[in-house]
């Protein structure tokens, strides 16, 4: 059993994911509002303030899973202040108390999908896809990964996994599924999807993985694009004559029309990570 520490704790994923581990594991949640999640020890407070991170000086971390984050729409000085600046903080002070394993949720929109400017480079987008966001909250995403790999420089035996996730559906939603039309701001992210239970078991597939040494970005998204026509059809309404920049060859091999615009043969193989529900 091991003592996990999940930020975020009230939040649509963090309540589910802490229900589900505190039923193997000792689980520690700490977020800005009181939970009262059977089997968890609540901590009340924000990690962005490093002061607020000693209401955890009690506690012996195994496993860091951190979900707390100003989320997509924020600003440029709250994304850096929040998602780089106090996730520094915060895993900085756990490295210091001899917490060796971080899982971070990281975001599809560290590409820079939010702007109807963005065009992927390649597709399926690989997981290392560069940061080309031009709004703040990618940007800050990315950098938040960068962290990481400071950290693992200065201390070759930490572990860190980056999770590049989808938009998260629940599990009792059926997602309206995306018709050939004009691109719009976070297109991309409208039909990359991945419901609950799946993010909850990936989550946990992470933070019970074996320890390896070093930093890897996992895309961590639903196996079919949610779309209602061939993915090809909905990029050609999107980027016109650019879509023909790109190679789509994936997505003309029978049975794979509706594939995710993200590549997750990497997170199969390192983590055994496989989608359950489809769109």
């Amino acid at each position: 059993m091991k003592t996990i520490l999940i930020t975020g704790v009230s939040g649509f994923i963090g309540d589910a994911l802490a229900r589900s581990l505190a039923q193997t594991h000792r689980v520690i949640g700490f977020s800005r509002k009181a939970t009262a999640i059977p089997g968890v020890i609540n901590r009340v407070g924000d990690f962005s303030v490093p002061e607020e991170l000693h209401k955890l000086d009690d506690q012996t971390i195994d496993v860091l899973i951190h979900l707390a984050a100003v989320t997509g729409g924020c600003s440029e000085e709250d994304g850096l202040r929040v998602n780089v600046a106090g996730t520094h903080h915060l895993l900085r002070y756990l490295i210091e108390r001899g917490c060796q394993k971080f899982v971070l949720a990281s975001s599809i929109a560290v590409v820079g999908l939010q702007s109807v400017k963005f065009r992927p480079l390649q597709l399926p987008m690989p997981d290392e896809h560069p940061c080309l966001d031009r709004d703040g909250y990618g940007f800050s995403k990315y950098m938040m990964e960068e962290v990481t790999r400071y950290l693992a420089r200065q201390n070759e035996t930490l572990d860190f996994i980056n999770l590049r996730l989808a938009s998260i559906t629940p599990d009792e939603q059926t997602p309206t599924l995306r018709q050939v039309g004009p691109l719009v701001p976070w297109a991309i992210a409208s039909v990359t999807k991945m419901y609950l239970s799946d993010t909850v078991r990936c989550l946990t597939l992470a933070a019970e993985a074996p320890h390896k040494p070093g930093v890897r970005i996992l895309n961590a998204v639903g196996a079919q694009a949610a779309v209602a026509e061939p993915v090809p059809a909905i990029l050609r309404g999107w980027y016109g004559n650019d879509v023909d920049k790109l190679d789509l060859a994936h997505y003309e091999r029978p049975g794979h029309e509706r594939d995710a615009l993200y590549d997750i043969s990497l997170i199969q193989a390192e983590l055994g990570f496989v989608p359950e529900r489809g769109f």
